[in-house]
């Protein structure tokens, strides 16, 4: 099984890697591979709706969304970091995260989806949620843990003080890992449940 972990903070040693490096350490024991691919310090340009990704099967923008995007195909579970800015995720890691789920056409129901954040102080709940959005229209199951999953710290290497915030991500990888071997099973037994062809209904009528 394969964990795929990003980090949407500029910093590639800062708060955000330490919360995802809490969770690798439980993946890693409980033999998960992982990889982490740094996503906040790229160039990332948004997502221009121009619908290209239906005829290529990929995004006109050829940077780290197509390169990551065979990575997210083969993995179990996705666990997305984010520092908080302006109480929403790192807009790098937006622009990502949205070309990413849109412009890829593989089967993501049932792939563990688990979102972190950091700050020093307030907006973790709300980009908590922001994140949340990418794996709930996707079919893709949340793992939790024994609080909102969020670390403070303000100052590099200052979410070390948070002992109840990383046990909040060691929680979260047992229990994201426990999830998605108990899908596996599932799978192995029942397959992938049936889907209806999709209703697309406007509100304007």
């Amino acid at each position: 099984m394969k964990v795929l972990m990003l980090n949407g903070s500029p910093r590639a040693g800062g708060n955000t890697a330490m919360a995802l490096g809490e969770m690798e350490k439980v993946f890693v024991a409980q033999g998960i591979g992982t990889e982490t691919i740094q996503v906040g310090n790229k160039a990332i340009r948004g997502c221009i709706a121009c619908g290209r990704c239906r005829e290529k099967g990929r995004c006109v923008f050829d940077d780290l969304v197509n390169e990551t995007a065979p990575k997210f195909e083969a993995c179990d579970g996705l666990v997305v970091g984010s520092p908080v800015y302006y109480a929403s995720a790192n807009a790098t890691l937006v622009a990502f995260l949205t070309r990413l789920f849109y412009s890829t056409p593989f089967e993501k129901r049932m792939k563990v989806g688990a979102a972190l954040c950091v700050a020093r102080r307030g907006g973790l709940s709300s980009t908590f949620d922001e994140l949340n959005k990418f794996f709930t229209i996707s079919g893709m199951p949340v793992a939790s843990s024994q609080y909102w999953n969020s670390v403070h710290g303000g100052a590099p290497g200052e979410a070390a003080e948070d002992e109840e915030g990383l046990q909040t991500m060691r929680t979260l990888a047992a229990n994201m890992a426990f999830l998605m071997k108990s899908i596996a099973l599932g799978k192995e037994k029942y397959g992938l449940p049936g889907t209806e062809p999709h209703l697309w209904t406007n509100f304007i009528r």
